[in-house]
C-alpha cells in the first residue's frame, strides 16, 4: 500500500507518553489507528470511528498474535506497525534481581520481538514497521545498562529483520529516540535496591543528567509519521537534535578508540 493519508496504524503502548503522541499524531494526520496496552488510551472517545483500543500483555506471546489478527480485522489490515512498548529498569548491574531482569527483557526485546513476528504477514507488500529503540542502544550507561541492553539487542535483531523482509515489501526502521519527557521514568521505571557503595557514582549522575525532563513526546511525532510516509526510508534515524549530536559525538569517540588500538586489533588474523 502506499504512504497517503487513510492507512491502518498499528501503536503498542499507546496508553501514555510517546505511543499516545504517535497514536494521536496519527489521528489529525486523517489516519485510522488501533491502539494496544494494558490500559485504554484517554483519545478513544475523541476519534469516533476512526480509533479503536485493543487490550494488549507484550509479553504474552499468544496474546500478542491474537490481539494483532483482531486489530488487522478491524479496518481491513495494517499499514504501519509502531512498536513502541516499553518500560524502564534503572539501577546498577550488580543491583538487579533476577526476576527484575528477565521482567524487563521480557517486555523491551521478547515483546517487540512477539509484536514484529505477529505483524509481519500484516505488512508484506509494502507496510511499514517502526521499531522504537533508543539513541543510548550504541553503547552503555551507568545505571540504565538493562534499558541500553535490551534495546540494543532490538536494534540488532531489527537490522537483521530489515534485510529479511525488504525483498518481501516491508519497509523496517529503528527509531533510536532521544529522552522526552513521558511516564518511563516514572510510573514505567523499576528501580533496584541501591547499594550504598554506588552511592557516590549516583550523585554523579544524577548532577550530569540534571533536573530536566525533555521535551514533550508530541514533539517527535510529525519525525515519526514523515518516516512512515517515506518511500525510501532510513533503517536507522536518531529522533532528537540533541540526541543527534551525542551520538555523533560518541561515533567519533568510538572511531578514536578503534584507531588507538588498531596495532593490537591486527595481531589476531580473524
Amino acid at each position: 500500500m502506499t504512504a497517503t493519508e487513510g492507512q491502518v496504524w498499528f501503536v503498542t503502548g499507546a496508553s501514555r507518553g510517546l505511543g499516545r503522541a504517535i497514536a494521536q499524531a496519527a489521528l489529525n494526520a486523517g489516519h485510522r489507528v488501533i491502539t494496544a496496552s494494558r490500559t485504554e488510551s484517554t483519545l478513544t472517545d475523541a476519534y469516533p470511528g476512526r480509533l479503536v483500543h485493543v487490550p494488549l500483555d507484550v509479553t504474552d506471546r499468544s496474546a500478542v498474535f491474537a490481539a494483532v489478527e483482531r486489530a488487522a480485522g478491524v479496518f481491513g489490515g495494517l499499514d504501519v506497525v509502531v512498536n513502541n512498548a516499553g518500560v524502564m529498569l534503572y539501577g546498577m548491574v550488580e543491583e538487579a534481581t533476577e526476576e527484575q531482569v528477565r521482567a524487563h527483557f521480557d517486555v523491551n526485546f521478547f515483546g517487540a520481538l512477539w509484536v514484529a513476528q505477529a505483524v509481519l504477514p500484516h505488512l508484506k507488500g509494502g507496510g511499514r514497521l517502526l521499531q522504537v529503540t533508543s539513541m543510548g542502544s550504541g553503547g552503555g550507561m551507568a545505571s540504565v545498562g538493562f534499558y541500553g541492553a535490551g534495546k540494543a539487542a532490538l536494534d540488532a535483531l531489527t537490522d537483521a529483520l530489515a534485510m529479511e523482509v525488504e525483498r518481501f515489501g516491508v519497509h523496517v526502521t529503528n527509531l533510536q529516540m532521544g529522552g522526552y519527557a513521558t511516564s518511563l521514568f516514572t510510573s514505567g521505571t523499576t528501580t533496584t535496591t541501591p547499594d550504598p557503595a554506588y552511592q557516590e557514582l549516583r550523585k554523579e549522575l544524577e548532577e550530569m543528567w540534571g533536573d530536566d525532563a525533555g521535551p514533550a513526546p508530541e514533539t517527535a511525532a510529525p519525525v515519526v509519521l514523515r518516516v512512515a510516509a517515506m518511500e525510501d526510508p532510513p533503517r536507522r534515524l536518531v529522533v532528537g537534535s540533541a540526541s543527534f549530536d551525542m551520538v555523533r559525538e560518541l561515533s567519533r569517540l568510538r572511531d578514536e578508540q578503534h584507531a588507538r588500538w588498531e596495532d593490537l586489533s591486527r595481531q589476531a588474523p580473524g
